[in-house]
């Protein structure tokens, strides 16, 4: 159900991520045509203002049309195949469903509570009874709740029937023919239930908004909360399209709602608050300006002295980006699987900024990045309203520093593995949001083979498949001493070490396409179920075959405490002699036997003699090599 909830979530964005644009155009429009600030020059009747207005005019597509690309994006995002026939199956679809109601509200339309149907004028800003014009049609304003229903229906009639076969005489029925007949059907019954259903909808949905309105503080610090935390589930979407785009607060969604009465709240002295007290949910841009580029910074602050400069190389831009553009993916998903609990702190302190920042007058459309925060409230209404963006500015200031603080505390008291914080022998790097779920899905497929078979080697191997990019991405592979040596096409598709690590890996070495994992002394069983799996999903690998020499070095190296842990090593007749930094990481003598050696003796002063043969100038050879 998860899985199906964060796909749905995912696919709502697909026409969200149009909205961006449009609301700024919309924005700096509405400050050209400000007579506060262009004077005559934005009288009605100029060219000034007819040329600005037409520009608005094309700003206003995706808002007015909301509810028709909700219906396309949907199937865009959840379809199995022919994505685009999807859409329009759904489209046709809508428009059936949106004529079915209109007529059974003409010829009934006192039984459904909808009076005098015929005769309604649909006017702008006006409740209409609940009525609206989409596509030409007068019907039920269902808005993206109906879009979002019909597509849903439109995407599962598609997945199940697109590929039907029917008899040669019905050939020509066959394929988006088949699903719009069956969409056509369907929607008989779904229109009527609408028109039963949703006036009563409609009603809880004004007593929502009544609610949200006169809620105060605790609905607003929810709202902001459940946006943020929720971001690794996917399920966000969820909270806010309905709010921003959707009836759940005032009728079309309150960004489109801002945006019609900007040049209104520009002219006027009262405030933000006061003018537009609903508009406290839409203050999630704020973490992204202001805590982000903090959160960075701790992280800069906490990196290892020999991954400073690869830190911040990475780390400003995304600060930036974050600050700027308001995306903070490349952010988010690195830490939030290094250190989940900090993810949990970040959303309180993100949503007890936004909330202080409402109490203190601040409201507006501030759900991007500076550039989108700055088009849509700061430059169209800093004339009358610069009082309560300054108090914007210090309360973003000091929640900055709480977080800083916050982060820098826990993740050095907890050492977190915070970028700049790996092991030396790994890179600096952020998680993107796939390399994020790829991890998270090694993870699950580990417990799941593990709760599902007495086999203790299947839930290991399971995940090193699925980090490596999966069967389809190995072209060589196998063991050593102790540890996996793959060969694989692309080494991007490579998940992060910490999830290797998660699945009780010791570490893993990176050289280009070529990796090796170290896994231990049973990394023979785990390579006979990798092998397994490689075999089962059609794909094939070419198995080579280790140097002797080559798998007793890397054997002794790691059960040695790993390169970090030696101090040096030289030869001494038929032995590997070494000193260590800290002899509780060597291994036990039976260890050292079951990688080729003969014998493990224990000196003074950190010293071990391992007993190879012959070849031992070779083994050591190829030690120096792997350190």
């Amino acid at each position: 159900m998860m899985q199906k909830l964060q796909r749905f979530g995912a696919a709502m964005f697909v026409p969200v991520l149009l909205f961006s644009f449009s609301g700024i155009v919309v924005a700096l429009t509405s400050l050209l045509n400000n007579p506060a600030i262009f004077g005559g020059l934005a009288n009605p009747n100029t060219f000034w203002y007819g040329f600005w207005d037409t520009i608005q005019q094309g700003g206003w597509t995706v808002f007015n049309q909301v509810d028709v690309l909700f219906v396309v994006g949907l199937p865009i995002g959840l379809a199995k195949k022919a994505q685009g026939r999807a859409a329009m199956e759904s489209l046709v679809t809508y428009w059936t469903f949106n004529y079915f109601i209109a007529g059974f509200l003409t010829h009934w339309g006192s039984f459904f509570g909808i009076k005098d149907f015929a005769n309604t004028q649909i006017v702008a800003n006006a409740t209409n009874q609940g009525l609206n014009m989409i596509g030409g049609i007068k019907t039920l304003d269902t808005s993206i709740v109906g879009s979002l229903v019909i597509a849903g229906i439109v995407v599962w009639l598609h997945n199940r029937y697109f590929d039907k076969k029917l008899p040669e005489w019905l050939g020509t029925f066959q394929g988006s023919a088949y699903v719009v007949i069956l969409g056509f059907i369907t929607m008989f019954p779904v229109a009527f239930l609408t028109c039963l259903v949703w006036p009563k909808v409609q009603m809880g949905i004004t007593a929502l908004q009544d609610f949200m309105a006169h809620s105060g503080l605790i609905g607003i610090w929810i709202f902001n909360f459940l946006n943020r935390v929720l971001i690794p589930t996917g399920l966000h979407h969820l909270v806010y399209i309905p709010f921003q785009y959707g009836p759940a607060v005032v009728a079309g969604g309150l960004q489109p709602w801002w945006l019609k009465h900007l040049t209104e709240f520009a002219e006027s002295t009262k405030s933000l608050r006061t003018l537009a007290p609903n508009m406290g949910f839409m203050l999630y841009g704020n973490e992204k300006v202001f805590l982000v580029p903090a959160i960075c910074l701790a992280f800069m602050h906490t990196a290892k002295k020999n991954k400073e400069k690869q830190t911040k190389a990475l780390l400003i831009p995304a600060a930036l980006t974050s600050f700027l553009a308001g995306i903070t993916e490349p952010v988010d998903f690195t830490y939030l699987f290094a250190a989940p609990i900090l993810w949990v702190i970040y959303s309180v302190v993100a949503a007890t900024m936004n909330t202080t920042m409402y109490i203190f007058g601040v409201s507006g459309q501030m759900t991007d990045g500076a550039i989108g925060i700055a088009s849509m409230n700061w430059l169209p209404l800093w004339a009358n309203h610069w009082h309560q963006y300054l108090a914007q500015f210090i309360i973003g200031i000091i929640y900055a520093v709480i977080i800083y603080f916050i982060f820098k505390f826990m993740i050095v008291k907890y050492n977190y593995l915070t970028p700049g914080r790996e092991a030396d022998d790994q890179d600096v790097k952020l998680l993107s949001k796939k390399e994020y779920k790829e991890a998270k899905a090694a993870e699950k497929a580990a417990e799941a083979a593990g709760e599902n078979s007495n086999d203790p080697y299947i839930a290991r191997a399971t995940a090193y498949t699925t980090l490596l990019g999966g069967p389809e991405n190995i072209t060589e592979i196998t063991s050593c001493a102790t540890r996996l040596r793959i060969t694989v096409k692309d080494p991007s598709k490579v998940g992060p070490d910490a999830a290797f690590k998660k699945n009780k890996a010791v570490g893993v070495v990176r050289h280009g396409d070529a990796l090796q994992v170290i896994v231990g002394l049973d990394v023979a069983q785990v390579l006979e179920r990798i092998e397994a799996i490689i075999a089962d999903s059609g794909s094939t690998v070419k198995k080579t075959e280790a140097d002797p020499d080559e798998e007793r070095a890397t054997g002794y190296l790691d059960l040695l405490g790993g390169k970090g842990n030696i101090k040096d090593l030289i030869s001494c007749s038929t032995r590997v002699r070494v000193h260590v930094f800290d002899p509780n990481r060597v291994a036990s003598e039976a260890e050292f036997k079951k990688v080729g050696a003969s014998a493990l003796q224990k000196k003074e002063n950190n010293e071990f003699d391992i007993v190879d043969g012959i070849n031992v100038e070779r083994v050591i050879e190829k030690m120096k090599e792997l350190m």
